[in-house]
């Protein structure tokens, strides 16, 4: 992988992650832009004791461009876009509209391939093995900004998901806290072990490789499955293993057979609502350790990919039960989920 770092005209950072050592990365932006102004602040909850990133300068951000504008596709044919150069592997930048910024953190975007009209399922092994590598390499480089305590890669996949450009690509928030996901399970992990138990994640994956009648898919290195109490009516779980707290820690074989294991099960995904249907919505977020937790060395990474679709030309909507209490309801038993995802192997 060769890793060239840039600025955008506005003094943004641009980050070339390629698959060749022989390319040169010097493309200028040549828009006329101005810097970027963000009114990002952090708003803690009292009662519920989390945190709200309000981020009023997002209203302006960009909103469903045509095709011939989107911002994320390679500089061509006289059209200038947030990538200075006419082609790229896989490229990470500062984002203009940020919800997390300054002392209160930091938001990249992760685009996955300079094809509008592809998606992460039709990546190359190859390809999606240069997506790890660069969030691998986001992390690393977040986990020195002061201030930075969790790095949260994921993608969101589908207007119904809430996507204002349809290029493939995901995101990065470096955030200045421990997020209250991660804290819960942190906070989970150390009373089991303080019961008398012993790793909680390591119970959970080998609890369901006992049972097996929610495993998806089992390589060498890494499971997946659909989690005994899945909040969503398709979500899986992806775990290496051998637990480690984030992506710096995987080894090798690990990396080697992870766009295997990924890029099937988004394949799977695409199929298991049949043929006639618009691209399953989708999220994928890596679950990784803070930096400074006390517990971190307990934290398992994973994976999480779940679609807000419960079946053909249906959603799955977050209403009274789930917004206001935080009580989900699964339209779909998680072991009839992991039938039907193995059903639709290739």
């Amino acid at each position: 992988m060769k890793k060239t770092s840039t600025r955008l005209a506005d003094g943004r950072e641009l980050v070339y992650y390629d698959s060749r050592d022989d390319l040169a990365r010097d493309a200028a932006d040549r828009r006329p832009l101005d810097a970027v102004s963000t009114a990002s602040e952090i708003r803690r909850d009292v009662l519920l004791g989390d945190s709200v990133a309000v981020a009023s300068h997002r209203q302006a951000r960009t909103y469903h461009p045509p095709a011939d504008e989107c911002p994320l596709c390679p500089s061509r044919d006289g059209r200038l876009s947030e990538i200075p150069d006419t082609d790229y592997d896989v490229v990470v930048f500062e984002n203009r509209f940020p919800s997390l910024a300054g002392e209160h953190g930091r938001c990249e975007v992760v685009c996955f391939t300079s094809d509008h009209d592809a998606s992460f399922a039709d990546l190359s092994e190859e390809q999606a093995g240069l997506v790890l590598e660069a969030w691998t390499d986001r992390t690393a480089e977040l986990a020195a900004v002061p201030g930075v305590e969790q790095v949260f890669c994921f993608e969101n996949r589908g207007a119904e998901i809430g996507v204002t450009l349809q290029h493939p690509h995901g995101q990065i928030y470096g955030y200045p806290f421990t997020t209250p996901r991660t804290a819960l399970m942190l906070r989970s992990a150390a009373a089991h072990r303080e019961a008398g138990g012993g790793n909680l994640f390591d119970e959970v994956v080998e609890r369901e490789r006992a049972e097996g009648s929610r495993v998806v898919m089992e390589g060498e290195h890494w499971i997946a499955f659909v989690p005994y109490a899945a909040h969503w009516p398709y979500e899986v779980h992806l775990y290496p293993k051998r637990r480690v707290p984030d992506l710096r820690a995987l080894d090798g074989a690990a990396r080697t057979e992870f766009p295997q294991m990924y890029l099937e099960l988004l394949r799977r995904f695409d199929r298991i609502f049949g043929t006639g249907e618009p691209p399953t919505p989708y999220i994928a977020a890596w679950h990784q350790a803070p930096f400074t937790a006390p517990e971190r060395d307990e934290f398992a990474l994973h994976l999480e990919l779940f679609t807000i679709r419960r079946t053909s030309g249906k959603l799955k909507f977050l209403a009274g039960s789930e917004s206001g209490m935080s009580v989900f309801i699964n339209d779909v038993p998680p072991e009839a989920a992991a039938g039907r995802l193995r059903e639709v192997a290739s």
